[in-house]
């Protein structure tokens, strides 16, 4: 029997300080390939910490070029060849796709598509561009898979009609277990009410209009609530002094990166996430998952998750008033979420349910 080889493409930096929801699923997906008597090749455009990845063979183009380049440029120096390779994070059919399955004799290809679109969606020139790409690459890319319905469409819409039948979904899921469960959904009323934002710090996840939407609430409002944003970005000393100029800085508390968060969800009563584009949010699972409910933006998957007073509460993207009356009504007691936000992602969003659709797709 010959040996049965799979690379995975990911562009995606390994981080100590990042051990998120895709780090548990690219180890999980490892060991259920390898049971599956495959052997495992990754590759990543930098690898700065491999303690979390202990047994999985990684690669790293340590920064020097695109993570697509290095696995070409590998299989060229090596004379290495795959079974099947399966990409996370990277451009749909690009060129990539057909020199890698030439020059690693690979029999299967499967793009998973985890990136979102624009608020107001492409620019024309680039809607053609894509429209191209599809028609010229399409042929290479055995299998596409949108980690939402959203994403789905959205590469049937950008890459045209010649997709639609290979084109499928993988929800994203994540581990339950890691996460520690807030006990019950009241609020203390002797202490502020405590919201939470998981995010990367840059324009696209909306934390300005965050911002701007406290300086809408009432004085009385403000005393009762506090911020705590965890992430880093470009955007972090600009928010921070949006927040003092709007004199609001009071309300939020910087906490950078932390790979703490699934222990530290549970100790607020909601997750914020004001962004502008979203395929399937792992930010939103994770804090489902932690019985904390969600006030985030119809984009991309998000409506998928967010069921408006079941598990949280929606607002159309840079809305701020919207947000502010949300923010508002929730800590004098005027909304409120009642239900255990975390038994649907147990039963439909677990890592072990989407490690086991992206296995099948293998066979």
């Amino acid at each position: 029997m010959s040996t049965k080889r799979l690379a995975v493409v990911c562009n995606y930096v390994l981080r100590a300080d990042r051990i998120g929801g895709m780090d548990r699923f690219f180890v999980t997906y490892d060991k259920a390939a390898k049971a599956k008597a495959y052997e495992v090749d990754w590759f990543f455009p930098d690898v700065v910490d491999k303690t979390f990845y202990e047994g999985v063979a990684l690669f790293s183009a340590e920064g020097n070029s695109s993570v697509e380049a290095f696995f070409l440029n590998y299989l060229q120096e090596n004379e290495k060849t795959y079974t099947a390779l399966v990409t996370h994070f990277t451009e749909l059919c690009s060129p990539f796709y057909k020199k890698a399955k030439v020059a690693g004799s690979i029999e299967t290809i499967i793009a998973v598509d985890h990136n979102p679109r624009p608020l107001n969606g492409f620019p024309i020139k680039k809607r053609l561009k894509n429209r191209l790409k599809g028609y010229l690459h399409h042929k290479a890319i055995d299998r596409f898979i949108g980690v939402s319905s959203y994403t789905a469409r959205n590469i049937v819409e950008d890459l045209g009609p010649v997709v639609a039948k290979k084109t499928g979904v993988i929800y994203n899921g994540i581990d339950t277990s890691v996460f520690k469960k807030r006990e019950n959904q009241d609020l203390n009323p002797e202490r502020k009410v405590q919201f939470v934002v998981v995010s990367h710090l840059r324009e696209s996840k909306g934390i300005q209009d965050l911002i701007d939407a406290l300086g809408y609430l009432s004085e009385a409002i403000k005393k009762r609530l506090h911020i705590s944003i965890y992430g880093e970005g470009p955007l972090e000393e600009g928010l921070k002094q949006q927040a003092r100029d709007n004199e609001v800085d009071r309300l939020l508390s910087f906490k950078g990166s932390s790979s703490g968060i699934p222990q530290l969800l549970a100790d607020y009563e909601y997750l914020i996430q004001p962004t502008y584009m979203e395929c399937f949010s792992l930010s939103i699972l994770e804090s489902l998952s932690a019985n904390v409910p969600v006030i985030t933006t119809t984009v991309g998957g998000n409506p998928e998750i967010i069921k408006e007073d079941v598990n949280g509460f929606l607002f159309q993207p840079k809305n701020k008033r919207a947000l502010a009356t949300i923010i508002e009504e929730v800590v004098n007691g005027g909304r409120k979420i009642t239900e255990d936000t975390s038994a649907l992602i147990e039963k439909e969003y677990s890592l072990d349910r989407m490690v086991a659709e992206h296995i099948n797709l293998l066979d």
